[in-house]
């Protein structure tokens, strides 16, 4: 076993975990795959960096490295694939929010205006969160830290806020 590992060290004298047999059959896996021609050479770089990978964590090598490589090239064509299925589900979705109608400059106006007023009339430990969390864009946990209280106690009156704002701007008919 040892001989073996140091004959294949011997023979690849740049460190390079797949000869050249290897690397055309990785790559003949990930384009029979579906995995187009200008991502091929990722593909095969990942395949070496498993390779190695496993090495580094100790791992003894494969007993056919070629078999291994061609296995994990087939997953990566598989993980490509559903890479590519969530990218274009998240393009639909910003197409079909593009597609619906923004509201007009006076729409927004009255928008922003009901919502001033409905944070005004609410209580201050709730006008407190929801503007924490919606305006300045901070956690539940950071806003828990900085008030001092529960996370729990957060997300309650966060919770009791927006129905409330919610309402108001349902009972104004302005949403």
């Amino acid at each position: 076993m040892l001989r073996r590992k140091a004959r294949r060290a011997q023979e690849d004298d740049h460190g390079d975990p797949l000869d050249a047999a290897q690397e055309r059959r990785v790559r003949a896996v990930l384009a029979l795959g579906g995995v187009p021609q200008t991502d091929l050479p990722d593909g095969v770089q990942q395949v070496r960096l498993r390779l190695l990978e496993r090495a580094a964590k100790g791992y003894e090598a494969p007993r056919d490295v070629s078999a291994w490589a061609a296995v994990v090239a087939s997953n990566l064509a598989m993980d490509w694939h559903r890479a590519q299925r969530r990218q274009e589900r998240i393009g639909e979705r910003l197409a079909s929010l593009r597609q619906l109608e923004h509201p007009s400059g006076e729409d927004t106006s009255v928008l922003s205006l009901a919502v001033a007023q409905g944070l005004d009339e609410l209580p201050d430990a709730q006008r407190q969160v929801l503007v924490l969390r919606f305006y300045a864009d901070l956690p539940v946990r950071s806003i828990a830290q900085e008030l001092g209280v529960p996370e729990g106690t957060v997300k309650s009156r966060l919770h009791t806020a927006v129905r409330a704002l919610r309402a108001r701007l349902h009972e104004d008919e302005v949403v």
